[in-house]
């Protein structure tokens, strides 16, 4: 992928981030987002609540099969795929990246850092947005999260991505100094009255 933070809550709320994206994505003209049946039901339990407030119509069941269904596939904003899946399978979502494209569609995929160790990165066979959570590596639960959730999009997305981007740049004297890289969200400062 070619950006990456981590300063999400945690892997369902980088889901719904998602979904968000690729409905934004489609300027809010598309509102089916496609969930396979292997993403874990933590996260879609996350992914039901945020969609009410959208009115994103979620679509749960085998994505690949799913796609092709005339019903709702001029309707699709994006899908979501875990990598591996809630029961461990590993399933080549190459073709299905490349078929949700051409319905000019988002493929989101929810994964774990240490099987992409040993799998194919989602981001050589087609997806535009890539999240998880860190604790596979033994993060801590106070730094952030339940477990920090990381978060990584293509160029394209760069300024939707939710989160912030510090990058290591120089003060007046030379001397290393951290600044906010990228903010894609305005912030808004809080008056009190």
């Amino acid at each position: 992928m070619d950006i990456a933070n981590a300063s999400l809550l945690d892997e369902a709320t980088a889901a719904a981030e998602a979904m968000v994206i690729s409905y934004t994505a489609a300027s809010r003209k598309k509102k089916t987002f496609l969930v396979d049946r292997g993403v874990s039901p933590q996260t879609v339990s996350v992914l039901r609540s945020r969609a009410k407030g959208f009115g994103i119509n979620l679509v749960i069941g085998d994505a690949l099969e799913l796609a092709e269904d005339p019903s709702i596939s001029d309707d699709l904003c994006g899908a979501l795929v875990q990598y591996p899946d809630v029961d461990g399978r590993i399933r080549d979502f190459s073709e299905f990246a490349n078929s949700m494209h051409r319905k000019e569609a988002l493929i989101s995929v929810g994964t774990d850092l240490l099987a992409l160790t040993m799998l194919k990165p989602p981001g050589e066979w087609g997806a535009d947005i890539v999240f998880g959570n860190s604790a596979r590596f033994g993060v801590p639960s106070g730094y952030g999260g339940p477990h920090a959730a990381f978060f990584a999009v293509t160029d394209d997305l760069k300024r939707r991505m939710p989160g912030r981007l510090v990058g290591l740049s120089k003060d007046t004297n030379g001397k290393p100094a951290y600044r906010l890289a990228l903010q894609s969200r305005p912030f808004r400062a809080v008056t009190r009255r």
